[in-house]
């Protein structure tokens, strides 16, 4: 009944409302345009041969691109490019001095970073929308394509890269107008659209005896735990206690208080996952279409259940956790603002002593999200490797894709819960808010 109240509580606020209904007609945009076609293919014979004599690759990359990519729809490459350049951008201001001022530099900064990564987009997504036309017209001796040559490439990079292009206005303006971060949503609407088709082939392949019921409830199970599992983690906080120190202003006294420096236990969220994915597929995407054997060898090591994509998926996944947490939490500016307002760590001295040991903390920290993150992600490995689970099944029960629907999803609701909060109506659940694990 609780959830309910909360529920109509939504559309008893005309902003909350008009946001979500916003959110919910571009999305609904977003599915639209993954059927739409791209222009001279025949996008029914080319996803049945891709089906079959890809199906792992294409199964990977229809999780994120909610199956435009083996149908060549306009849509096909997703956000993926967006995200390959935010990538590029992020590590560029570590690395280019200037750039590095530019985030610094705030609201004004921002904007330009925004503005080159938008360039950026365009330029990564012309480059795979041509590999994918060259190799689309060498794939089955040119089969799938109506009418080859330069036309026909051109046609397919502006179509693919209007598309992708598109979709990153689509998630810049449910960021700013809708609920949510965008992007994330946008990859979230794709993931959850695979989901009627995953249940079917359940369905199908329990009929056809080639999995038992007592296995398929044992997975749900195992769902059940990792959904609660990854729940627990993203809610966890590490709690430093802070002292400040009291203030005699005439005849008034300020500070004393005491409170806490919370810390995620993983700060940096499902970025690293999408990250490592994202390096993955930009090659991959482009390999994957081009019919020459040494180039479909680098292909098939890219794709999932490979020593060399669980290598490279683990890895980024390492790197982005301590690189995207080092980016946006920087212990430094926090012992600096501490000793400002007069606020200490107890037993800890304020200044460089402070500094180092909130990094300490936060470094630890981020090993177990790193850990944490790298053991969801490589679950589908062991169900393909392990009991022969269908790779567009074992992405449902752990990986990057399951990480998204739920953190997206957490995330979602913490907005509409504050929206709602901040108007004196009660949460979804309890006290008005979401509680997690805290150490």
């Amino acid at each position: 009944m609780r959830l309910v109240e909360s529920i109509r509580s939504i559309f008893k606020v005309p902003e909350i409302r008009n946001r979500i209904l916003f959110t919910l007609g571009l999305l609904i945009v977003y599915r639209i345009g993954a059927h739409i076609p791209t222009p001279g293919i025949d996008g029914a014979a080319l996803s049945k041969f891709l089906t079959e004599r890809a199906a792992a690759m294409m199964g990977f990359f229809d999780i994120f691109t909610g199956g435009a990519l083996s149908q060549m729809a306009i849509f096909a490459l997703g956000v993926m490019p967006y995200i390959s350049a935010s990538i590029i951008f992020q590590l560029l201001t570590v690395v280019i001095p200037a750039l590095g001022k530019l985030a610094k530099e705030g609201e004004a900064g921002r904007k330009k970073i925004v503005k080159y990564t938008r360039y950026a987009t365009v330029g990564i997504a012309t480059i795979q929308s041509f590999g994918i036309a060259v190799g689309l017209e060498g794939m089955a001796g040119g089969a799938f394509v109506q009418d080859p040559g330069w036309s026909f490439r051109l046609i397919t990079m502006i179509t693919l890269t209007s598309g992708a292009v598109f979709l990153m206005w689509l998630g810049e303006q449910i960021t700013e107008r809708g609920i949510g971060n965008g992007i994330s949503l946008i990859i979230f609407a794709g993931i959850v659209a695979g989901l009627p088709t995953a249940i079917m082939s359940i369905v199908a392949l329990v009929r056809a005896g080639e999995l038992s019921i007592f296995f398929v409830l044992i997975l749900l199970v195992m769902l059940v735990g990792i959904v609660v599992g990854i729940v627990f983690i993203e809610r966890g906080l590490r709690k430093i206690p802070v002292q400040y120190a009291r203030k005699v202003v005439g005849k008034k006294v300020f500070g004393g208080q005491s409170t806490h420096l919370p810390l995620k236990v993983n700060t940096a969220g499902v970025i690293p996952p999408i990250f490592a994915s994202s390096i993955i597929m930009f090659p991959a995407t482009i390999t994957g279409f081009i019919a020459i054997p040494w180039v479909q060898s680098i292909a098939e090591q890219l794709a999932p259940g490979n020593l060399v994509y669980i290598t490279i998926l683990v890895g980024g996944i390492i790197f982005f956790s301590y690189f995207y947490t080092a980016v946006i939490f920087n212990p430094v500016d926090i012992a600096e603002n501490l000793q400002k307002h007069g606020g200490f760590i107890p037993g800890i001295r304020p200044g460089q002593k402070t500094t180092e040991y909130i990094y300490r903390v936060l470094s630890r920290l981020t090993f177990v999200g790193a850990i944490y993150l790298s053991v969801v992600c490589i679950i589908p490995e062991i169900l393909i490797g392990s009991f022969g689970i269908p790779l567009h099944l074992a992405f449902f029960f752990g990986g990057t894709s399951l990480l998204i629907v739920v953190a997206v999803a957490l995330d979602t609701v913490s907005q509409i819960e504050s929206h709602l909060v901040t108007r004196s109506y009660d949460g979804f659940l309890k006290k008005g808010r979401l509680k997690g694990s805290k150490g």
